[in-house]
């Protein structure tokens, strides 16, 4: 029986029996039906299929096919009237089969036509109407939209209370820096007063010295001149005979008793004290400032709020027990150097036998500490802070994995030992190195004593939470001291 849409009576015609597809490639055979050429040649090769129609079982030679052009023509026909309706229709076309997009394939999440759902491809799989499907997705996507929507209201309530709160910072970092520019501004001011009165009393001084210098030079020279005159008469009345030698001898004796030296007026013990109270005052004033100027750089690098000077200043000696018998420290053990010959030193435990190390006397395992190394001239030395689990006997690693974290130099290279190795620039070697320790944030950083310009810092987390000793390595030629 005819089908009632002749469309669909002749996209009925244009299928194959076999793949249920538009024919490729129309063949007939004996019996009149047909197929495509690779489909009955594929039913014909089975070894367990006679050479018979699929269609009527009417046995047929194999070898007989013939090309139906005009089935051809017709299935290109179905083609494009089915392609022409689904897009008079605004459907989506299946690029395959040019056939309307109907169902959704559950499995491969994807939506096929009618001739893929007969197809092997998606027959086995759950397959159902692209209205249904649709519905069903769409529930899904609201759902998940009402879900997203709160999250966004919940986002923007957070961005602005996050608004407010950087606005709140915003004003409170205006009024520190308000204050802190008026702090020093006022410290300005006493330095400069400070300084010029401290001129002012070195120039009363110098003119109170420089007047006592110019009497006694006065004197001075006056007695000289005495005294070469007197020293002349007495070598003419030497030379002569007894007789005229003898002849007022006694005022000859009496201008020589008048004659003797007289001593230059001393400094007076009055002007010896004002020196000396001066120059305890210069002392006091530029230490206070020296402690102001060190404790600064910690203050203002640190982003918690810390007040000023809150990195302790360390009483710094070395461990003699874990010198490298190569190196020398100092009687007071702040200083090492690096010597000619090796000592000979118990072989303790403690003791680095390899690489020529020494370990600061004090641990650390919380707190912020702060010490300074004078490095000098020595092309070889390292300075930083290390475990004290680090490795004593044998190669170690001079790294964060060795246990060890640290600036070197090494002739002309100039490196904080990281791993890999970080260079840093060889014309900001310092003379003498500030080491800041954190042991609450695992940090520690490097800064330029002369100019306070920061060297090398390892990021808070970089040292574990154990106890931290200060480390140096000291190289040939060089002599490393501990400041403070």
């Amino acid at each position: 029986m005819a089908a009632e849409n002749p469309m669909e009576s002749l996209q009925e015609q244009a299928t194959c029996p076999i793949c249920l597809e538009y024919f490729k490639d129309p063949v007939i055979i004996d019996c009149g039906h047909n197929f495509c050429r690779d489909c009955i040649k594929e039913c014909w090769e089975r070894p367990d299929t006679a050479a018979s129609c699929p269609q009527c079982r009417e046995t047929v030679e194999q070898g007989n096919l013939r090309s139906n052009r005009q089935l051809a023509n017709m299935v290109a026909i179905a083609k494009q009237l089915n392609l022409q309706a689904a897009k008079g229709a605004g459907e989506r076309v299946c690029e395959e089969h040019q056939e309307a997009l109907k169902l959704f394939c559950e499995k491969d999440q994807t939506p096929i036509c009618l001739v893929c759902y007969l197809s092997p491809t998606h027959r086995a799989h759950k397959v159902v109407p692209m209205e249904e499907a649709a519905q069903e997705y769409k529930g899904k996507i609201q759902d998940h939209l009402k879900t997203l929507r709160k999250e966004r209201v919940k986002l923007l309530g957070l961005k602005e209370t996050g608004e407010k709160e950087n606005w709140k910072y915003l004003k409170h970092i205006e009024k520190e820096r308000q204050k802190t520019v008026s702090e020093f501004q006022q410290l300005r001011q006493f330095l400069e007063e400070q300084e010029r009165l401290l001129l002012a009393q070195l120039e009363k001084l110098e003119e109170v010295i420089v007047k006592i210098q110019k009497e006694n030079i006065t004197k001075l020279s006056e007695e000289i001149s005495c005294l070469s005159k007197l020293i002349s008469d007495l070598e003419g009345k030497y030379k002569k005979p007894a007789s005229e030698f003898l002849q007022d001898v006694r005022s000859t004796l009496s201008r020589c008793e008048k004659g003797k030296f007289q001593q230059p007026v001393k400094i007076s013990p009055g002007l010896e004290k004002r020196l000396s109270d001066f120059s305890q005052k210069t002392v006091a004033l530029m230490e206070t400032v020296r402690q102001f100027k060190d404790a600064l750089p910690s203050a203002l690098e640190t982003k918690r709020g810390e007040s000023l000077g809150a990195h302790r200043l360390a009483n710094v000696t070395l461990d003699p027990d874990t010198a490298h018998p190569q190196l020398v420290l100092s009687e007071d053990r702040k200083s090492v150097r690096w010597g000619e010959t090796p000592q000979q030193l118990p072989n303790n435990p403690e003791r680095f036998d390899y690489c020529f190390c020494v370990l600061g006397w004090e641990g650390f395992t919380s707190g912020r500490h702060c010490w300074e190394v004078d490095v000098g001239r020595g092309g070889y030395w390292a300075v930083g802070v290390a475990k004290v689990s680090v490795r004593r006997k044998g190669w170690i690693s001079l790294n964060p994995e060795g246990g060890i974290w640290a600036v070197q130099r090494c002739r002309d290279q100039f490196r904080a030992l990281t791993s890999p190795e970080t260079p840093l620039p060889l014309s900001q070697v310092p003379r003498r190195i500030r080491v800041y320790l954190d042991c609450n944030w695992g940090q520690v950083k490097f800064i330029n004593a002369a100019d306070e310009a920061p060297i090398f810092t390892f990021p808070p987390g970089s040292i574990p939470r154990e106890r931290i000793r200060r480390w140096l390595w000291v190289g040939q030629g060089s002599r490393l001291r501990l400041c403070r």
